[in-house]
């Protein structure tokens, strides 16, 4: 008989992951500086090192999404507590919401939005398409929203939605216009300010190359105005004398934006307890972001995209969707009628080379597969890895691609880069 006690650490071993490139749709490999600041000590966080990060944080992002705005600031959670944060707050019971619907994402949106009490009304195209400003200009006069919810970058379609017109349509009509960037922000163009955009959200884990697990958010005056009518401090921290808004008060109070703002205000006034490593992976993602250059950034999305494309159809594979609507972060590839199990490629392409790339949703789900290209990914090296490796599985799968025309393809586009 083993008298020795049953340890559960005998079964289960170390955290010890097998590395991989991931080439989905996010999260991506995180870059390592990234990786080094959460490994940082642990401070209180209402240390003065600690606030001082808070304070710069607002100070980095509001520079990663071209704005101004005063309250710039992360919400614990992945990039859906964003989300959350900034439709629960803004939308009040009633209120008229309009989520031009073109993928996945904006399915989210009403999600969200109806369970914030939104009267929503969604619009549609067929997945691989985007909205022209005349639709939504129609749309707008037609049911005369409170509030417009849309994604920038839909991930389950790759397709990035138009948005330099749609701010001007939103002020003309008296919308607050909230965006949804967590696919965009850091690898496509984005302007905060320049876009009349009201509030946008974002996250850490696609082109910004972070871990999920924060979500950055910016307001303008307009939104800040609405969601301070419905402001209300917990009891418990309630400071001596203060009066509830008369307004609705906001369903959730962990995406409460009134509170959230007193936290990240000097008032620091309590809410929950800030992550720290997340607030670190934050702070670093920004300042590596900034110190290429946004618009370095952006072009390298672009190029490695362009590579990639040529390197997939010189395969003779066909790209999925608008081709002047495509992100630069994401790209689907059609599965050829000759793989009769798209999931077995994607398998072996794992199994064997260690890269991952995605499926779709919904109405795509098994017709495409999606690449992603964003942040420290988004290499040289790491675009011929995957087309070579995405070659040999498909020669295994039955469809003989020309041997190194997509290798050739790609390296043609970076030569005359």
């Amino acid at each position: 008989m083993n008298d020795r006690p049953n340890k559960i650490t005998d079964q289960i071993g170390h955290t010890d992951p097998e590395p991989r490139l991931l080439m989905g749709p996010g999260p991506v490999d995180v870059y390592p500086q990234v990786l080094r600041a959460m490994s940082q000590p642990m401070l209180g966080q209402f240390d003065p090192q600690f606030t001082g990060y808070m304070n710069e944080i607002m100070t980095l992002y509001r520079e990663i999404f071209r704005t101004k705005n005063q309250w710039t600031l992360l919400v614990n959670g992945t990039a859906r507590s964003g989300i959350e944060a900034c439709l629960t707050s803004i939308i009040q019971p009633g209120d008229k919401v309009l989520v031009p619907r073109f993928g996945r994402f904006g399915h989210l949106m009403v999600e969200i939005a109806r369970r914030s009490g939104g009267e929503v009304t969604a619009i549609d195209v067929p997945w691989g398409e985007v909205f022209d400003a005349n639709r939504l200009e129609e749309a707008l006069r037609e049911h005369k929203p409170d509030v417009v919810a849309v994604v920038h970058g839909d991930t389950s379609t790759t397709m990035a939605q138009p948005l330099a017109e749609l701010g001007a349509l939103c002020r003309q009509t008296g919308a607050l216009l909230y965006v949804d960037a967590t696919a965009t922000v850091g690898g496509n163009a984005f302007d905060l300010d320049g876009w009349q955009i009201d509030a946008v959200s974002s996250g850490l884990q696609k082109c910004l190359s972070g871990p999920p697990g924060t979500s950055p958010i910016s307001i303008n005056e307009r939104v800040e105005e609405r969601v301070l009518t419905r402001k209300h401090v917990e009891g418990g921290i309630r400071p001596e004398g203060f009066v509830d808004a008369t307004g609705p008060i906001i369903q959730s109070n962990y995406f409460d934006l009134p509170m959230l703002m007193d936290y990240w205000s000097p008032k620091r006034l309590n809410h929950h307890t800030e992550s720290t490593s997340m607030l670190y992976a934050a702070h670093e993602c920004a300042r590596v972001v900034l110190a290429e250059g946004i618009d370095q950034g952006i072009a390298r999305h672009a190029l490695s995209s362009r590579a990639l494309r040529a390197g997939l159809e010189a395969m003779g594979l066909e790209l999925f969707g608008d081709v002047q609507h495509r992100m630069h972060s994401v790209t689907g590839v059609y599965i050829p009628s000759q793989i009769s199990d798209g999931e077995k490629v994607r398998s072996e392409m794992l199994e064997d080379f260690g890269i991952e790339i995605g499926t779709s949703f919904g109405p795509l789900h098994g017709k495409i597969w999606r690449l992603g290209t964003m942040g420290y990914v988004c290499r040289k090296a790491n675009i011929l890895r995957c087309l070579i490796s995405l070659e040999a599985v498909l020669r295994r799968n039955g469809f003989a691609a020309p041997v190194n025309a997509g290798l050739d393809a790609a390296y043609e586009i970076y030569n005359d880069a």
